[in-house]
């Protein structure tokens, strides 16, 4: 009886050890892969507003859906300066300018027109993988993305986008009780549950909401 009591309490301590290292551990594990797959999403969400700002230059709003945007990426023509040599302290000193300087051969100024997506975001970035939320493993989760135009306290019609993804989309294969925890916080302080750049009921200037 003596032994079994003792196997008994072995065994006790053992489990209660295991939940205590699992309450400590669990939330430790989650905010480390929150924060990688936080630091993705933020990245590629800059990419998006990166485009989409150079888009509304270039037409005067904003792109509507993935499939505008990433055919703009990926067929506009943007300018792009090739600077070869620079004014010597001494041409300086002479009053020489730049295009006196190109005009004699001494410093080379070309523009090339290149595709938007090599100007903005670099030679091989991956545009058909712009709309998926990076990190999620197993499936694919695509950003939702929206545009509106609102009023400002002026008078002025501002047009806006946002692109976000709640924490359930990307969070949720993590530990649900935890990332439900997260959205409640969330909503409790009136704040958008996820990550969001833009915004479709103020005028932010393209804020993301991790700013």
């Amino acid at each position: 009886m003596k032994v079994t009591l003792k196997i008994l309490l072995a065994v006790a301590v053992v489990v209660l050890f295991y939940m205590c290292y699992q309450s400590i551990i669990t939330p430790i594990n989650f905010d480390k892969e929150k924060e990688a797959r936080n630091n993705a999403i933020i990245a590629r969400l800059m990419d998006i507003r990166t485009a989409q700002i150079e888009f509304k230059n270039q037409y005067n709003r904003h792109a509507a859906n993935f499939d505008e945007l990433e055919k703009f990426l990926k067929e506009y023509k943007l300018p792009f300066l090739i600077k070869e040599g620079t004014l010597t302290d001494e041409q300086l000193e002479q009053g020489m300018t730049e295009a006196e300087a190109v005009k004699k051969g001494l410093i080379r100024r070309d523009t090339m027109w290149v595709t938007a997506v090599d100007t903005l975001l670099g030679k091989g970035y991956d545009v058909d993988n712009m709309r998926y939320v990076p990190g999620v493993p197993g499936k694919k989760v695509e950003f939702h993305m929206d545009t509106a135009t609102l009023t400002s306290g002026s008078g002025y019609q501002i047009k806006v986008f946002v692109c976000e993804v709640p924490y359930d989309s990307y969070l949720g294969d993590l530990n649900p009780q935890l990332e439900y925890n997260l959205k409640d916080k969330a909503v409790k302080e009136g704040k958008y549950p996820g990550l969001r750049v833009g915004s479709l009921e103020e005028i932010n200037n393209n804020a993301g909401n991790w700013e």
